[in-house]
């Protein structure tokens, strides 16, 4: 894709005086630079409900097909003009911090372990593992027969196949139940449609077959030939059929054993952990489907657990004679039930962990003597242990005020030891082994910090902010002990708040970039999140979604209140659904913020969600609601932030997105930043930089990432006079 960074077509903008006076104080103003790109509007009308919105940037959408189109047409090169005018603009402004960013980007990358492994873990005769080599981007992923002293098996390695890749994904490793087929999806695009290979593991040759437009990962029958996966719509991109496949056979003649029909639901293949039964999973944001095959019987009909039902949420796992099943069945945060395996209907269902109004039920794990719980109070995770015939109980003890622990990889069936992960803002991820029979725990690994990490150098906070319509919105904190707050200390609150997903306080060793500078890190663990069980997200979807901005809003107002920052030192980050926060907050608050970082942020909010060919869109009907719904359109309109930009000072801000993002499409974060440019009145930065080669995720590997994040702290040190440090 590099021909596209080569494509600047000046139809669209004009730069003068690129060498620019740059100025490195606080203070810092656009009008310092040259003019900001400019791009042609074009109005669209689009009318619904008797309501019409006039978007003068509709234009600016391409195909997949257009972007990587040998000779790009009239709109396309407009459209990649105007976003490497962008980027160019972005480059001109940052100009000042590019050693800074070199800075930051050696130091980053100097803290991760060049050379590493992950903790084996034993499956089926065979030690699996993942290592690294110095100063290469992408795992390794190997095997060793019986003993870690055995002769290495490499599987994967990804170094050697995305040679040739701008962008280069491998998932779903899945070995034949013999050991001797492996099947691997890849993406090369990232867009997150994979095409999955088999490769002989005795003879180290990739076979024939050859599975497109895929999700990446599927499971094995016990016959192990007989392939089971997922394909997807190919304008959606949404998961909707699983196929049979088997080994040595065209993919063409692959049977059907499923297919979604409701657009609003994800679909997906596995194995139970058992591997007596290949699992059917339908999941949409408000249900749960599953149908259940046995894996000696791959040539069976898949059955149905229990008839789908609205609102009925439910995960299974295979026990012995039994199904547990995970389920909100008149419990909104859930509760434990098994049923036997041959009679599966809900009306067979018996509780087993009742309902509980202030601790959430996340998840489960099942050993042949124990049962273990994994479960969300107060905003933190606790794992519980249950002896499986006597049924006595106790809970794993954790000592620090904020941290989060969550099962490991735990293919064994017949032991007693569980692992799992444990990490905190101060403890870096390790990996640990609990005897849950003698309770003793054993550290098996420790994510080094090169360069070395002392926890006792900073300092953790947990406290909680009231809300202005009464909640407690929980707040974790971290900075260097030797920071003092006032209002000259800078501060990056974070938050992401939607589709119920827990902002845990995980140990990143790049933010020590900014805490070694200064800065306080805080997450708001606002409503739309899951932290404070299943209500706390109800309580921030659908009609209710503003108040994962007040929320926000309103943290960030405790914080200026209680000395810990000022309005000119308060920095918000988010991205994708936080970058709607984000979006939201600065057209509600701007006067909170002295700059904000909006990752591939979903701002075009009516737009996307009347467009049902987009990935995602018909998945979320039940997050954001349907705007072909008056009430839902009317509501969403509210807070759109492309719909609701207005003639006010905004923040400085720094947009970041990728051409090839099938998550939130690059189209709204550029519309968002053109209209910004055209209706605020400050003269604050307002930078949009493009990954014109990645998606969703950013960049692959496992350093060139960090690029970003580098470009990301020298945005906030530039707004803080901090260039030259």
């Amino acid at each position: 894709m590099k021909k596209f960074q080569l494509l600047i077509v000046f139809l669209l903008v004009g730069f003068q005086n690129l060498s620019a006076q740059v100025v490195v104080q606080k203070g810092v103003s656009a009008s310092n630079y040259s003019e900001a790109p400019d791009v042609i509007q074009k109005d669209s009308v689009l009318s619904i409900h008797g309501h019409t919105r006039t978007d003068p940037y509709f234009w600016m959408r391409l195909t997949d097909e257009q972007k990587i189109a040998e000779s790009p047409d009239e709109q396309t090169q407009k459209v990649l003009a105007y976003l490497n005018a962008e980027n160019t603009y972005t480059e001109e402004v940052m100009g000042d911090t590019e050693h800074l960013q070199e800075k930051l980007f050696k130091e980053i990358v100097g803290r991760i372990k060049q050379t590493d492994e992950s903790v084996p873990y034993f499956k089926n005769g065979y030690w699996y593992y993942t290592r690294y080599e110095e100063g290469k981007e992408y795992p390794i992923y190997a095997r060793k027969k019986g003993s870690m002293d055995a002769k290495e098996e490499i599987l994967i390695n990804a170094n050697e196949r995305a040679k040739g890749h701008d962008y280069y994904a491998v998932n779903g490793l899945e070995v034949s139940p013999d050991n001797k087929i492996l099947a691997f999806g890849e993406d090369t695009l990232s867009r997150r449609v994979y095409h999955i290979q088999f490769l002989n593991l005795e003879t180290g040759e990739m076979l024939n077959d050859k599975l497109d437009n895929t999700t990446g990962s599927g499971a094995w029958a016990n016959d192990n030939k007989t392939y089971f996966y997922t394909t997807k719509n190919k304008v959606s991109l949404l998961s909707e059929k699983i196929l049979r496949h088997t080994l040595g056979e065209e993919n063409t003649e692959d049977d059907l054993v499923y297919e979604e029909k409701d657009p609003s639901f994800y679909i997906g293949v596995d194995k139970s952990k058992s591997d007596e039964y290949v699992i059917i999973n339908t999941r949409s944001t408000l249900a749960n489907d599953h149908y259940i095959l046995k894996a000696d019987d791959p040539n069976g009909e898949f059955q149905q657990f229990t008839p789908r039902e609205e609102d009925l949420e439910y995960s299974i796992e295979h026990y012995k004679d039994k199904f547990y099943v995970v389920t909100n069945l008149d419990a909104k945060n859930f509760r434990l039930m098994e049923t036997p395996k041959d009679n599966t209907a809900k009306e067979n269902w018996e509780e087993v962990i009742p309902h509980r109004e202030n601790v959430l039920l996340q998840d489960i794990e099942v050993f042949e003597n124990y049962l273990v719980v994994n479960e969300r109070g107060n905003a933190l995770t606790q794992i519980r242990v249950i002896d499986q015939e006597s049924g006595e109980e106790h809970y794993l003890k954790f000592d620090e005020p904020a941290y989060v622990a969550f099962f490991s990889i735990n293919p064994e069936f017949e032991t007693n030891k569980l692992r799992y992960m444990y990490s905190s803002f101060t403890t870096p991820l390790s990996t640990v082994e609990y005897n849950m029979e003698t309770r003793e725990k054993d550290v098996l690994k420790v994510e080094e910090v090169v360069g070395g990490h002392d926890p006792e150098d900073y300092v953790t906070e947990r406290f909680f902010a009231e809300a202005r319509d009464g909640a407690h919105v929980p707040v974790t904190m971290v900075y260097k002990k030797t920071t003092e707050k006032s209002d000259y200390t800078p501060l990056l609150l974070y938050a992401y708040g939607s589709y119920g997903s827990s902002m845990d306080p995980f140990f990143n060793s790049a933010i020590l970039s900014l805490l070694d500078r200064g800065f306080i890190f805080a997450t708001a663990h606002v409503r739309g999140g899951q932290d404070m069980g299943r209500e706390w997200y109800e309580e921030g979807k659908m009609f209710k979604k503003k108040n994962t901005f007040t929320d926000f809003i309103d943290v960030a107002e405790h914080l200026i209140e209680n000395n810990y920052t000022s309005p000119e030192h308060l920095y918000a980050k988010g991205g994708s659904a936080g970058g709607l926060l984000m979006g939201a907050v600065v057209n509600m608050a701007p006067e909170k913020f002295n700059g904000v970082i909006a990752g591939v942020p979903f701002v075009d909010v009516i737009s996307t969600m009347m467009d049902e060919t987009i990935p995602l869109t018909t998945n979320e009907f039940d997050e954001w609601g349907n705007p072909k719904n008056k009430k839902s359109y009317d509501y969403m309109l509210s807070y759109s932030p492309y719909d609701n930009v207005a003639e006010q000072d905004y923040p400085h801000m720094l947009v970041t997105t990728g051409l090839f993002d099938s998550q939130v499409q690059y189209w709204e974060p550029a519309k968002w930043v053109a209209k910004l440019r055209d209706k605020k009145t400050d003269d604050n930065l307002l930078l949009l930089d493009t990954n014109m080669e990645a998606g969703h995720g950013g960049a692959s590997g496992r350093f060139e990432r960090y690029k970003e994040t580098a470009l990301e702290y020298a945005f906030l040190l530039k707004l803080e006079g901090m260039v030259e440090d």
